[in-house]
């Protein structure tokens, strides 16, 4: 990965609450982070067609129970 993640967001649902996870990309990359550590939270990146993969998926309704 080349790039620092930036634009780091949380999801507009989340409201006030701090047990979130927050979403920031870079060229071709996507992080996910602990909004409560904020830049000392650990980092998972995965490739920007993975995160769509898996966004698309979610959508779907491919992990509901």
């Amino acid at each position: 990965m080349t790039g620092r993640i930036t634009r780091w967001r949380k999801s507009s649902r989340s409201h006030a609450a701090n047990g979130c996870v927050e979403v920031g990309s870079t060229m071709g990359h996507v992080g996910v982070r602990d909004s409560k550590l904020g830049c000392t939270s650990p980092i998972l990146t995965f490739t920007a067609s993975t995160w769509s993969d898996f966004t698309a998926a979610t959508r779907a309704g491919t992990f509901d129970r």
